[in-house]
């Protein structure tokens, strides 16, 4: 997957915003709390299911991210090798994820 591609995917969700921050990581958004992350170099990390968590990083696919594995967040050095379906799905569900940790107010004005 391209970086491109994985901007325009993660902006496709509703209320999905992006920054740039911590020195030229692209940060994806939605009501203000990260759901992914793609860091200098091509690195991407975002927030997956208890089970995909155990998974993803005990058959070797993703690695836990630094600083954030406590919250069940995987990594991936490389978004160039990944297959855009399944990292479209993962975003799917990182999104999902963060957007249902939001409040009542927030997800109403978000239109979620």
């Amino acid at each position: 997957m391209t970086p491109a591609a994985l901007e325009a995917c993660a902006l496709s969700f509703p209320a999905a915003t992006k920054v740039v921050q911590w020195g030229g990581s692209d940060v994806y958004k939605v009501g203000g709390k990260i759901f992914a992350i793609v860091g200098l170099g091509g690195r991407l990390m975002f927030m997956v299911t208890d089970l995909a968590y155990e998974v993803m990083t005990e058959s070797g696919m993703a690695k836990p991210a630094p600083y954030l594995a406590r919250a069940k967040w995987v990594s991936f050095d490389e978004l160039e090798g990944l297959d855009p379906d399944e990292v479209a799905d993962w975003l799917k569900t990182a999104h999902g994820l963060i957007a249902a940790k939001l409040t009542r107010a927030q997800k109403a004005a978000l239109g979620l």
